[in-house]
């Protein structure tokens, strides 16, 4: 063996490494460029809708003086039951609305609700209407709107509460 060989198989270990990661990113961009293609983007769109609770939620009114993190969510959804106990912490320091889709009932979702310990605004959308005009066709999906009204981040499935709080953050 050449006194070359070593460093030139440490060499090769290190694109094959590159490459593959270079191959993982790849697959990772599109799988979210996929997942993301029929989401709104730009204004969103209007959202004014009585909550389960009996009040009224407006996007206008809400996103005024603080960006607003809009989730779609259903209750047969999995990954959203992942994402319960970083939604329910964001709601103690950002408005929130949560949009449940396709989950039943207006009772059937406040069972649901009930049932896990949670406190939320909640749009009942048991036809998945209101998702269809954001283009939503996957839970859990997120937006972040800023106080102009402009969807700044759109993520489909399972999203970290840091990393929902600094898209938050850079809505501001």
């Amino acid at each position: 063996m050449s006194p070359e060989a070593g460093p030139r198989r440490r060499a090769r270990i290190w694109v094959e490494r590159i490459g593959f990661a270079l191959l993982l990113a790849a697959i990772v961009l599109g799988v979210r460029f996929y997942q993301q293609r029929n989401l709104v983007e730009g204004p969103a769109p209007a959202l004014q809708a009585p909550l389960l609770n009996g009040t009224s939620f407006d996007l206008t009114a809400s996103s005024a003086t603080r960006p607003v993190l809009v989730y779609f969510w259903a209750s047969w959804c999995p990954v959203c039951r992942l994402e319960q106990g970083s939604v329910s912490a964001l709601l103690r320091d950002h408005p929130v609305v949560t949009v449940a889709m396709q989950s039943g009932s207006a009772a059937e979702v406040s069972g649901y609700l009930r049932e896990h310990g949670l406190d939320w605004p909640v749009i009942n959308d048991p036809d998945g209407l209101l998702a269809a005009r954001w283009g939503v066709r996957a839970t859990p999906t997120f937006f972040v709107v800023d106080r102009e009204r402009t969807i700044r981040f759109r993520e489909v499935g399972y999203t970290s509460g840091p990393g929902l709080r600094l898209r938050l953050w850079l809505a501001r």
